[in-house]
C-alpha cells in the first residue's frame, strides 16, 4: 500500500498493567498491526509473543505500563511506525479502548469467546456480507480480562446472514482435552496424535455417559470434565488388568492413553455434533447453502473439524491458521473494527497465513554464522530435490505464519516417501517415535492422493489417503491410514509451490512431509539466525532461506539449547511485578484468594472490604481443602506470574485453613 493514504490501527491481547493485571490472566499473547486504505482493510503485521520471548504459550504478565509500552513502541518501530501514527487501539483493559466491545454484551458471553467466533466469521468480509455462516466458538476456557459480571455461558454458536449476527450458547469439547491433559500429564496435541497411533481400545458406554452430560460453562466446566475423563480412565485400566489386546509396539501408559483418547475423541465428536445441530436447528440454516465457520482451541482439532464438513455438507470451512488463544488479537481486531463501523465500506480477506515477523537479514546472520556455514548459493529447483531426497531440509521464507503449526514459512521438509523422513524429523525435535508428520499436497493433485479432499491451505482438516497410496509415503500417514492435510497452490506461496512442483516433477509424488522448526519445548521459530542455530544443534545439513540455499556445518557442541530471543523486551519487570503482588498481600489477599479473584468475576467485589476479603480467604481456604486440583492450579499461577519472596510465603496452603476461618 505505499503511495496511499493508510490509517493504522493495534489490536492486542495482552494481561492488562497494574496490579489488576493479576486477576486477569492471558496465555498465547499476541499484537496485531492493522493498515485500511482505499476500502481495503489488511493485517499489516501479527506478533505473537511467544515467538519474540521464547516462551511456549506465554503467558507472563508485562505489569506495568512502561513496559507494555515499550514493548509496542519497539514493535512499530520495526515498521518504521510510532504510537502517534496509530488512529486507534483496542483489546487490553488499562492499556487500550475496550468500550468499542461494549455493544457485543448484550450476548450474554464473554467477549473472549465472540473474538473467536468473529475471527472466524470475518476471515472474509465478502462471504459474511453476502452469504450465509454457521459459526462456533469452542474451546477449554475463556480468558474474562475485559468482563466484569458473571456470565451465564461459555463457548458461541452463532450465524450470520448478510452480515446479521445471531448468537446463541452452545457446549465446548475443549474441557474434556483440558481434563485429559491434567489426568494423563501430556499436552493436548500428543494426545491427540495417540488415539489414532495404537489399536488398543477402550469400551465405554457413551451413550449413557453423554445423556446427561452437559458442557456449556459455568458454573464449572472443567471439575465435571475431569470426572468423566476419570470414568474412561478407570475403565480404560481395569480393561489392561483383564487382559484387553495391547499394541505391542508402545508401552503400557502410551496403550492406556491411546484407549482413553480415542473415548474422548469420540465424546468430544458427538458433543460438537450436537451443538451444531443445535444451532443449525434453532436458526433453521440449510447447511449445504452455507459455510462453516470454526474458531476457540478445540478448533485445531481436524479430526472434528472433517467429520463435522462431512456430516452437514456445508460450502467451505472458514477458520483462522491462529484458531486457538494466538489468535485473540485477530478477532478483538475486527470486532473492533466492525462495531467501529470500518468492515461495512472496507473489505477484508485473511487469504493466507503468512503475517508474521520476517526472519532478517540474511547476510548478517551470515556474518554471525559464518564458522558452520560452507556455501551459500541462489535455490535452484534441482539441487532442491536432491537436497530433500538425502535429509530433510529447513525451509524459512518471508514473514511467519500465524498459529501453532508450520505452514511452509517456519517448516522442516522432508522426503515423504520413507519413513526414515519421519524418525529423523521426530528425533531431531524430540517426539515420540510414534508421533505423525504431515503433509504439504499440490492442491490440483490433492483429490487424486486424499479421498473427497478439500482445499485446506491451513492445516485445519484430515483426509483419508486412497489405500493404493498409503505404501508410497509413509512419512505422513497415520495408523489409521489418514493425514493433517495442508494444500498449497500457485497463489497461495509462489517459492514453495516451485520447489514442490520440482519435487513432484522428480518423484512422481506431490507431497512433502512438514513439521515445524523449533526444538521440544520452544515456539517455532522466527528467525534466520534461529534457524541456523537449530540446523548447527541438530545436524540439519542444508537451510533455504528466502530463495537462498546455506550448506550448513553442524556442530553438536556449537551451543547449549535453542537460540536466545528478544529477552531485553521482557526483563527488567522483577520491581515491579512485585510491587503489584505486595499491593494485594498489604491488604490480606494471597495466591489462593487472587486465583479465585481471577477466575470468577463476580467474586471481585468481596477485594473492596474488609469483610469482603475475610469471606473470600474462607472460600480459598474452603476450596483448598475440598479440590484436589485447587492447590496445584494455584502453584501454576504463582509460578507463571513470579511473585517475590514475600508473596511467596504468604499463607496459600491447606495448613492455613483453622487461621483464615478464626
Amino acid at each position: 500500500m505505499s503511495g496511499r493514504d493508510c490509517t493504522y490501527y493495534i489490536s492486542s491481547y495482552l494481561v492488562p498493567p497494574g496490579k489488576d493485571g493479576l486477576l486477569r490472566p492471558r496465555h498465547d499473547q499476541a499484537v496485531a498491526l492493522w493498515r485500511k486504505a482505499d476500502g481495503v482493510i489488511e493485517l499489516a503485521r501479527y506478533w505473537e509473543l511467544e515467538r519474540l520471548s521464547g516462551s511456549k504459550h506465554h503467558s507472563a504478565p508485562l505489569l506495568s505500563r512502561r513496559r507494555v509500552d515499550h514493548l509496542i513502541e519497539e514493535l512499530l518501530s520495526r515498521e518504521g511506525l510510532t504510537p502517534s501514527a496509530i488512529a486507534a487501539a483496542w483489546g487490553t483493559p488499562g492499556l487500550h479502548s475496550t468500550d468499542v466491545f461494549r455493544s457485543y454484551q448484550g450476548f450474554g458471553l464473554p467477549i473472549h469467546t465472540l473474538s473467536h467466533l468473529y475471527s472466524a466469521l470475518l476471515c472474509d468480509t465478502a462471504i459474511f456480507q453476502n452469504e450465509t455462516i454457521v459459526g462456533m466458538a469452542l474451546d477449554g476456557w475463556p480468558d474474562l480480562a475485559l468482563e466484569q459480571d458473571k456470565v451465564p455461558y461459555f463457548y458461541a454458536g452463532g450465524v450470520s446472514r448478510a452480515g446479521d449476527v445471531a448468537v446463541i450458547p452452545v457446549e465446548s469439547p475443549g474441557p474434556l482435552y483440558a481434563a485429559a491433559k491434567s489426568l494423563l500429564g501430556k499436552e493436548e496435541g500428543t494426545l491427540m496424535a495417540l488415539a489414532s497411533a495404537t489399536t488398543t481400545n477402550c469400551d465405554f458406554d457413551l451413550d449413557t455417559a453423554l445423556a446427561s452430560f452437559e458442557l456449556f460453562g459455568p458454573p464449572n466446566a472443567f471439575f465435571p470434565s475431569v470426572e468423566f475423563v476419570e470414568r474412561i480412565v478407570r475403565q480404560a485400566r481395569r480393561e489392561m488388568d483383564e487382559g484387553q489386546p495391547q499394541d505391542a509396539a508402545f508401552s503400557a501408559d502410551e496403550n492406556l492413553c491411546s484407549a482413553v483418547m480415542k473415548v474422548v475423541q469420540q465424546a468430544a465428536e458427538r458433543i460438537a455434533v450436537r451443538s451444531l445441530r443445535r444451532l443449525i436447528d434453532h436458526f433453521e440454516v440449510d447447511p449445504g447453502s452455507a459455510h462453516l465457520a470454526m474458531s476457540g482451541g478445540f478448533a485445531l482439532n481436524c479430526v472434528t473439524n472433517s467429520l463435522l464438513m462431512d456430516t452437514f455438507g456445508f460450502k467451505t470451512l472458514l477458520a483462522p491458521p491462529c484458531a486457538n488463544d494466538g489468535g485473540q488479537a485477530l478477532g478483538l481486531g475486527l470486532m473492533a473494527l466492525l462495531a467501529d463501523g470500518h468492515t461495512p465500506d472496507a473489505t477484508f480477506n485473511l487469504a493466507g497465513a503468512y503475517h508474521g515477523a520476517d526472519p532478517g537479514d540474511v547476510d548478517t546472520t551470515l556474518e554471525e554464522w559464518g564458522e558452520w556455514v560452507d556455501d551459500v548459493s541462489d535455490l535452484e529447483p534441482g539441487q532442491f530435490v536432491r537436497d530433500v531426497a538425502a535429509q530433510p531440509v529447513a525451509w524459512v521464507d518471508g514473514a511467519a505464519e500465524l498459529g501453532p503449526r508450520a505452514l511452509g514459512h517456519r517448516s522442516l521438509l522432508g522426503d515423504a516417501r520413507t519413513s526414515a523422513t519421519k524418525d529423523f524429523l521426530n528425533a531431531i525435535k524430540g517426539r515420540e517415535w510414534w508421533r505423525p508428520v504431515a503433509p504439504i499436497v499440490l492442491e490440483e493433485e490433492a483429490s487424486s492422493w486424499f479421498i473427497n479432499s478439500r482445499r485446506s491451505p491451513f492445516m485445519l482438516e484430515v483426509f483419508a489417503l486412497v489405500p493404493e497410496r498409503i505404501g508410497e509415503v509413509p512419512a505422513i500417514a497415520h495408523l489409521d491410514g489418514s493425514a493433517r492435510l495442508q494444500t498449497l497452490g500457485q497463489g497461495d506461496d509462489p517459492r514453495l509451490y516451485a520447489a514442490l512442483s520440482a519435487y513432484h516433477a522428480a518423484t512422481g509424488v506431490p507431497i512433502l512431509a512438514n513439521t515445524s522448526l523449533n526444538d521440544k519445548g520452544e515456539p517455532i521459530v522466527d528467525s534466520a539466525s534461529q534457524a541456523l542455530n537449530f540446523c548447527v544443534r541438530k545436524g540439519v545439513r542444508v537451510l533455504y532461506v528466502n530463495g537462498r540455499r546455506i550448506a550448513v556445518r553442524p556442530d553438536p557442541d556449537a551451543h547449549a539449547g535453542p537460540a536466545t530471543r528478544a529477552a531485553a523486551l521482557f526483563e527488567g519487570e522483577e520491581a515491579e511485578r512485585d510491587l503489584c503482588w505486595n499491593q494485594w498481600a498489604d491488604i490480606g489477599i494471597g495466591p489462593a484468594e487472587l486465583y479465585l479473584l481471577r477466575r470468577s468475576p463476580e467474586l471481585r467485589s468481596l477485594a473492596n472490604s474488609p469483610e469482603g476479603r475475610r469471606r473470600l480467604s474462607q472460600l480459598a481456604a474452603i476450596a483448598l481443602v475440598r479440590s484436589a486440583n485447587m492447590q496445584s492450579r494455584v502453584d501454576e499461577f504463582v509460578e507463571a506470574c513470579g511473585p517475590g519472596s514475600r508473596v511467596l510465603s504468604f499463607g496459600s496452603g491447606p495448613g492455613d485453613l483453622e487461621a483464615w476461618l478464626e
